[in-house]
């Protein structure tokens, strides 16, 4: 058994577990939809494309585990509480800009 890396949400609150990178791990964390064109895709791909394959869908997967996503996704297509990639590149590295 191996231990994964967490990744704490911009420091706040309990860190996020992070998925394994393999077909499987990333498939599992996926929602039926996005399941099943992770699998379309990485079956489909030439050998040498599957990591780039697996590494975008795993970076979905992670996104999708983040506390209030579905919040975030829906402000972004509505249009509000939108935050400029400064913003977001100080948040990420807790304000060290």
């Amino acid at each position: 058994m191996t231990a994964q890396p967490e990744h704490p949400p911009n420091g706040q609150g309990a860190a996020i577990p992070g998925i394994p990178h393999t077909i499987n791990a990333i498939a599992d964390a996926l929602s039926g939809t996005d399941r099943a064109r992770f699998y379309t895709e990485v079956l489909a791909a030439e050998e040498q494309i599957v990591p780039a394959v697996m590494r975008r869908w795993w970076k979905t997967a992670m996104l999708n585990l983040a506390p209030g996503v579905e919040r975030s996704r829906a402000n972004a297509a509505a249009g509000r509480n939108l935050v400029s990639v400064d913003e977001l590149a100080d948040r990420i590295e807790g304000g060290g800009r």
